[in-house]
């Protein structure tokens, strides 16, 4: 069964060390990503791919390193992958995409974080 969450929730990153984020669930993203100062103090790591991200308004795609992590989310340990970027001018230091959302969340945008309905 799906659990349904908010637009934003608090979540748990956890690599070496476990660092609490704000994370912005968005279904137009297919992959996760992740700020470069959380997933340092997460201590995230080691690379294992890079992948290209192509953004809008830019003519070349951008490569980012790609690590294995997992989020906990309303209690719940979710192992996944996520690129690693500068997301200091963001909002939301953490992105949940698709490839995580997909088979586990519905997205409820009028649901306000850590509230229930």
């Amino acid at each position: 069964m799906k659990k349904t969450i908010g637009l934003i929730e608090t979540i748990e990153i956890i690599g070496k060390k476990v660092v609490k984020a704000k994370a912005k669930f968005d279904t137009g993203a297919v992959g996760n990503s992740v700020d470069t100062r959380l997933a340092s103090r997460a201590q995230l790591g080691p690379i294992i791919s890079i992948v290209k991200i192509k953004q809008a308004g830019m003519r070349r795609p951008k490569k980012r390193p790609v690590v294995e992590v997992a989020f906990r989310i309303q209690g719940k340990k979710y192992k996944t992958r996520a690129n690693i970027e500068d997301r200091s001018h963001m909002k939301y230091p953490v992105l949940v995409g698709r490839e995580l959302i997909r088979n586990n969340f519905v997205v409820d945008v009028a649901r306000k974080a850590g509230k229930r309905r």
